[in-house]
């Protein structure tokens, strides 16, 4: 379900938990209401709601998976900023204070902070805890599929870059360059990410995803026109 209930099914999961992280809901919305489109509050329901899925089929700690994913964008630096790198670290700073700032448990603020230091791909960190696997695994679901694909153009967008490059659009003969074209990021990282998800729910949920995407570089090459290769 999206769109202002989304969230619904997760809460009514939380039990006792629910006052607690729907308040700490609260401040991430507002403190990523202005957000860009791929990290903006939109953004932080479908990866919780996605967490909500996966830790229940796998059996971890929802509500530290769910505050986890509630807080993962409470700092995001612009790809282009000199500390984006250290957005992760600066993140689990803003949302231990926030939980403290709520009288939360220790251990919960602790376990929230794990988890979002880890999250990055661009870290490329093994997850050390359930919690850390289940907020990374849907953090990278919300990057494949249809919402995937209009996340990398806006972003691109965002950063000046073109669509495709013109005399290889597809990276046939030549190694993907994301910096410089937005449909290189496919081929790059959106592509692989099935095979670096840690959960067997994660991996099921990404199967219709891909499939998407192929369909739509299919559709792109069309209209380019051309015929795209499989893989």
């Amino acid at each position: 379900m999206l769109g202002p209930m989304s969230l619904t099914a997760l809460f009514d999961a939380l039990g006792d938990h629910r006052d607690l992280v729907g308040r700490v809901a609260g401040a991430a919305r507002e403190r990523t209401a202005n957000e860009d489109p791929a990290h903006d509050w939109l953004h932080v329901e479908r990866v919780a709601d996605s967490v909500r899925i996966i830790a229940v089929a796998e059996g971890a700690d929802l509500v530290v998976s769910a505050t986890a994913a509630l807080c993962h964008e409470l700092v995001s630096l612009p790809k282009t900023h000199p500390e984006a790198h250290r957005s992760a670290e600066q993140c689990a700073l803003v949302a231990s204070h926030l939980l403290g700032r709520l009288q939360a448990p220790e251990e919960l603020a602790a376990k929230v902070a794990t988890c979002i230091e880890e999250h990055p791909f661009s870290r490329r960190l093994a997850p050390s805890t359930p919690e850390s696997a289940v907020l990374q695994d849907a953090d990278r679901l919300d990057a494949i599929g249809a919402i995937g694909i209009a996340r990398c153009l806006a972003t691109s967008g965002l950063l000046g870059r073109p669509f495709y490059s013109e005399q290889d659009p597809f990276c046939r003969a030549r190694e993907p360059d994301d910096h410089r074209w937005a449909i290189d990021h496919f081929y790059r990282k959106l592509l692989r990410i099935p095979e670096r998800l840690h959960t067997a729910a994660a991996r099921r949920l990404a199967e219709p995803r891909i499939a998407a995407m192929q369909s739509w570089l299919s559709a792109l090459e069309s209209d380019l026109g051309g015929t795209v290769a499989e893989g």
